[in-house]
């Protein structure tokens, strides 16, 4: 049986719960049909929005008169783990039921252990929580050591790390349950960033880990057969917006490379994912990656669509 790890991205589940309980009833369809064609799906999934919104409603309580406690970002992100992976297993559990078959659907709450020293931390990039004015930032920054960075425009926001993914925490209950044949639901949002303090100690830091990468190292430790990295467009396209727009069907790593110095993907959305598939896809001769989006999926896997990524 070819196990697939399938990455959902976070934007495509919407802003708020109503919203993403209906758009995850799609993706239900989408991986139900695929089990059903016999594959092994373990799903991840992104959290930006939904992560800044709890993070939000956090800092907003806490900085306006609520008194509720300031909630670390580690926790807010186990809390968007636990509340997206509710809505995808409990639509895949309905999905299943539906088509009457029996098969087991769960979510693992995931941590992935980031390198300390790794220069992520000494470099700040990532934008998380809710905006403020310049004395609010710099009041907070002087009561917790946070670090703040203007938005043009729309005020002050506090800036995190997002350091690489260095060992899945949860790997090997992960690959018991898949390989037991249960759909699993792990990693959300590139996992919940922790360190190690010695002796298998763990905590907690103030970071995003990409999702993609998190979702390539998931596919090598799990020795998927595939990477299928599911958003907003069908397939990959060099001078994307432009006159001269080219879908490619087909990449392989020389290729990849040459599109990626020319500039062709953007940093804050394609490049991320192109670069996952690369990291899957160098891990051994026979790994292969697809980029597609969720509509098209069933059909990218057959080889009809999407943007397959290769080894030569």
């Amino acid at each position: 049986m070819k196990r697939l790890v399938i990455a959902l991205g976070g934007n495509a589940l919407g802003s708020n719960p109503q919203e993403q309980l209906e758009l995850v009833k799609h993706t239900a369809k989408t991986i139900v049909n695929l089990s059903n064609e016999g594959y092994n799906i373990v799903v991840t999934h992104g959290n930006g929005p939904q992560v800044g919104m709890i993070n939000l409603a956090m800092d907003f309580a806490a900085n306006k008169g609520a008194n509720t406690p300031s909630m670390p970002f580690a926790e807010c992100g186990s809390m968007s783990q636990g509340y997206i992976g509710y809505h995808l297993q409990q639509s895949i559990e309905n999905e299943l039921k539906s088509r009457k078959v029996d098969k087991n659907v769960a979510t693992v709450i995931t941590q992935v252990i980031v390198d300390k020293n790794d220069e992520a931390f000494k470099y700040l990039t990532k934008p998380v929580g809710m905006f403020y004015t310049k004395e609010e930032s710099e009041k907070i920054a002087k009561e917790k050591g946070f670090i703040f960075v203007e938005d043009v425009g729309r005020g002050y926001r506090r800036v995190v790390a997002s350091p690489q993914p260095v060992k899945i925490v949860e790997l090997d209950t992960i690959k018991q349950l898949a390989d037991s044949g249960t759909i699993v639901i792990t990693v959300g949002g590139g996992g919940i960033p922790v360190i190690d303090k010695g002796e298998g100690i763990l905590q907690g830091v103030d970071a995003v880990i990409d999702k993609d990468k998190s979702s390539a190292k998931l596919a090598k430790d799990l020795e998927a057969d595939m990477l299928v990295i599911l958003t907003a467009v069908e397939k990959v396209y060099i001078n994307f917006n432009k006159d001269n727009q080219q879908g490619l069907d087909f990449m392989n790593l020389k290729d990849a490379s040459k599109y990626i110095n020319e500039g062709h993907f953007a940093k804050g959305s394609m490049l991320p994912k192109i670069e996952a598939c690369i990291d899957f896809v160098n891990s051994s001769t026979n790994k292969k990656a697809l980029i597609t989006s969720l509509e098209k999926a069933k059909d990218a896997i057959e080889g009809k669509t999407g943007t397959l990524i290769y080894n030569d």
